[in-house]
């Protein structure tokens, strides 16, 4: 252990400071006070606070309280007036027993900053016990030989007082052959002896019966009173003599039992049986005696064991008498030697429950230390673990605080186990350990982190409303409330317009996200924002993270055919003249779809024909071609059903219906639908006949008229323009369909279309692909038209 203790120069530091403050504190003036004992509880002591140079209003704020030996409480301080006052009512004799002057020890213990103070109080005795003599009744044999002037020894009566009120005197009834001397003997008691005023004569008086009274010097003195009994007996005239009249010895408290102490012995001149010496112990009582003599040989043995902090010194009175009733005495002083049988004991004044972490030097705990052993027995070292940022701080006597060495991290470390090892420095050396819990409390230092930067979450269009989307995750190395993580939403900072309330919702406290409504590919594909995680401390502290939703297109939207127009009104009829050769482009059929991907994929079949096998679709470009040579069997008109399916799944799908009719050449009447034919076959046949007639008539005149005018027109045309065509004004009327760049085709073209007006009449169309003025990718597609009816109008 001291090896141990050298190697360790913190443990040499606080040997250091305390030598130092025992230093001091031998020269530092304690303020005593002073009351009488049995005094009331409740009592008013003194002024503390004025008496000590100190504020009444600092007692409350610094934690001022009275520390006591043993932490029993004697006096309580009132904080609020600085007065000491009695706890309960005080005996002297429990407290201090035979100990004169009887001071209890306390201090003042100012917690914040730590500051101590110390005092005393002093118990004066007052008269509140009477003498008592262990022994009601002495008997005294006295031979008759003995000449007056002779003096016998009396037992002492007891008197638990000290000072003047503990015995001052004896006194003796009243008798012609005996009074009372007393004697002090340097041990502090007044001892009795009965003296021979007149000598004895056995035959005139064989027994005597007096009464002893001892009188303390109280105000008013109490008494105590014991029997003396004397019998005279014949004439012995030697007492015994002990070989020393004191003996002094030294006895280790922890003797065993039945060890001998000291052998006393004394001779008697006499022979016979009055030359015979018994000893006994002539003072004290023999129940709390812890000695025992031999009344034959004269050897002083420990029957009880011995405490050095009980009692350190004992004066035994060993009574040598012979057979004839004569004795002697001699007086035994035991020292008691102190060994080192007490460890040391640690009493916490002040213990913190928690320390907050980051804090500097703070004070975790006061306590204080004391071993009631004596010399290096009752010299102690304080120490804890090295591995602690923990430091040991002497402050008053034996006072020590427990502060942190340096700022604590709960995330580090939330708890630490200190063991407070006190050592005294006797041999062999006893220690005492206290074990404490520290609790570091926690300090909001740490944001909360999420477990990524940014989150990427895919939902597939046409959602259901609230649907779970996805999740943030943050957590926080805090503690409590410090780590309790809520969630919320946040704008992107380049999109602050963006409806974020209306698209997602954030659960606060577990940061799972909910889509609030149907999400649609094809208006809104992805979106970004954030999130901020923040916990509840004090100040709050966050952090942010990337949510990127991804929408992912579902197959929600059908085909859609922009070519031909299926508008309700009359259907568009293709011409296909009958010399066309296998593989001649009849018309295309151009469908979009609003989806992307292989959702938008087109495929484009002939689900229906009026005659089977004369035409055929192309199934990625929807081109409608001839698949043979026409000839005079086949039929005028054509109805064709071609369906156009997107590659989704499950696949899309529409269809549109086509008119084909085929005509010798362009200038061929045009013949009626059939639907139109039908009707005007159920009409009245003359009225059929009659309009007919007229029509056949104004046609012809107005067809005469309008091909004049456009021969003219277009000659007129080519000749400023240098070529080209036009459609003459009249009953054919221009549109232009715009078709974008989405579903089969892969750049954007305007469909010219010419529509006859008129109900019941036929329909002509007139293909002509018009370029675009910025065409994508510098490219330009032209779509075939009917090359055969171009170049029969002239058209380029």
């Amino acid at each position: 252990m001291e090896t141990a203790l050298a190697k360790t120069p913190q443990k040499r530091q606080v040997i250091f400071l305390a030598i130092l403050l025992l230093l001091w504190e031998a020269g530092s003036d304690a303020i005593r006070y002073s009351m009488p004992e049995e005094t009331e509880s409740g009592s008013f002591v003194a002024n503390l606070a004025k008496d000590l140079g100190l504020r009444v209003g600092e007692l409350p704020t610094r934690g001022a309280r009275i520390h006591y030996k043993g932490n029993k409480q004697v006096l309580q301080l009132d904080i609020e007036t600085g007065n000491l006052l009695l706890y309960e009512k005080l005996d002297r004799e429990v407290l201090c027993g035979a100990t004169d002057p009887c001071v209890l020890y306390f201090q003042l213990l100012l917690e914040n900053p730590v500051q101590f103070f110390q005092a005393d109080l002093q118990l004066t005795d007052i008269n509140d016990h009477s003498p008592e003599f262990l022994d009601k009744e002495m008997l005294l044999k006295i031979p008759e030989s003995i000449q007056p002037g002779t003096t016998f020894p009396l037992k002492i009566a007891q008197d638990l007082d000290v000072g003047i009120n503990t015995v001052q005197n004896y006194t003796i009834s009243p008798n012609s052959h005996f009074h009372v001397v007393t004697r002090n003997r340097g041990v502090g008691r007044i001892y009795p002896e009965l003296m021979l005023d007149r000598a004895l004569d056995r035959e005139e008086q064989s027994e005597l019966s007096l009464t002893l009274t001892a009188l303390d010097g109280g105000t008013p003195p109490r008494s105590g009173t014991a029997a003396v009994r004397i019998e005279v007996v014949d004439i012995n005239d030697n007492a015994p003599q002990f070989l020393q009249s004191l003996y002094e010895v030294q006895v280790p408290e922890n003797s065993p039992l039945n060890s001998l102490v000291v052998a006393v012995s004394a001779q008697d001149l006499d022979s016979g049986t009055y030359g015979n010496v018994v000893y006994t112990l002539f003072q004290g009582d023999e129940v709390t005696q812890p000695f025992v003599i031999d009344e034959i040989t004269g050897e002083i043995r420990l029957k009880k064991a011995l405490d050095f902090e009980a009692t350190r010194y004992y004066n035994v009175e060993i009574a040598g008498t012979d057979g004839g009733g004569l004795s002697g005495k001699c007086t035994v002083a035991i020292e008691v030697v102190d060994v080192n049988d007490n460890a040391p004991e640690l009493t916490m004044s002040t213990l913190a429950s928690s320390t907050p972490e980051n804090s500097p030097e703070t004070v975790v705990a006061v306590f204080s230390v004391s071993d009631p052993d004596s010399g290096d027995n009752g010299r102690m070292v304080c120490s804890i673990q090295n591995d602690l940022p923990f430091l040991l701080k002497p402050t008053f006597k034996n006072f020590y605080t427990l502060v942190t060495e340096r700022p604590l991290d709960r995330e580090s470390q939330a708890e630490y186990n200190i063991t407070i090892t006190v050592t005294d420095l006797g041999t062999p050396r006893l220690k005492t350990q206290h074990n404490l819990t520290v609790t570091v409390s926690d300090v909001n230092d740490n944001a909360p982190a999420f477990s990524q930067s940014s989150y990427t979450l895919r939902v597939r269009e046409n959602n259901s409303p609230a649907l779970h989307i996805g999740s943030v995750s943050a957590t926080d190395r805090d503690a409590g409330a410090n780590a309790q993580v809520t969630y919320s939403l946040l704008l992107p900072p380049h999109d602050p317009h963006l409806p974020l309330a209306s698209l997602v919702s954030i659960n606060a406290d577990n940061g799972q996200l909910f889509a609030l409504r149907a999400l649609d590919y094809e208006a809104l594909q992805a979106f970004e924002f954030g999130v901020r995680a923040a916990d509840r401390g004090s100040p709050a502290l966050s952090s942010q993270a990337l949510v990127r939703v991804l929408v992912v297109d579902a197959n929600d939207n059908a085909p859609f055919v922009l070519y031909p127009l299926q508008n309700g009104s009359a259907p568009c009829t293709e011409l296909v003249p009958r010399a066309a050769e296998a593989g001649y482009l009849v018309t295309k059929v151009v469908a979009v779809d609003g989806d992307s991907g292989q959702n938008a994929w087109l495929s484009y079949q002939l689900l229906k024909a009026t005659e089977p096998g004369l035409f055929g679709v192309w199934a990625h470009n929807g081109e409608v071609r001839t698949a043979r040579l026409l000839s005079e069997r086949d039929a005028v008109k054509h109805r064709l059903l071609v369906l156009v399916k997107d590659n989704g799944e499950p696949p899309l799908s529409a269809s549109v219906t086509l008119h084909v009719l085929l005509v010798d050449g362009f200038s061929q009447p045009y013949l009626p639908l059939p639907d139109v034919a039908a009707a005007e076959a159920r009409a009245d046949p003359l009225t059929v006949y009659l309009v007919i007639a007229l029509a056949s008539v104004s046609s012809l005149f107005l067809v005469s008229v309008l091909v004049f005018v456009a021969v003219r027109l277009c000659r007129r045309s080519r000749a400023a323009s240098g070529g080209g065509c036009s459609v003459p004004e009249g009953p054919f009327a221009g549109h232009l369909v715009d078709v974008s760049g989405t579903g089969t085709l892969s750049h954007s073209y305007q469909y010219e279309v010419c529509l006859r007006e008129g109900p019941g009449a036929g329909e002509f169309k007139f293909l002509k692909p018009i370029i675009p003025k910025f065409p994508p990718h510098g490219a330009v597609k032209e779509i075939e038209g009917n090359a055969t009816f171009r170049n029969s109008f002239g058209f380029n």
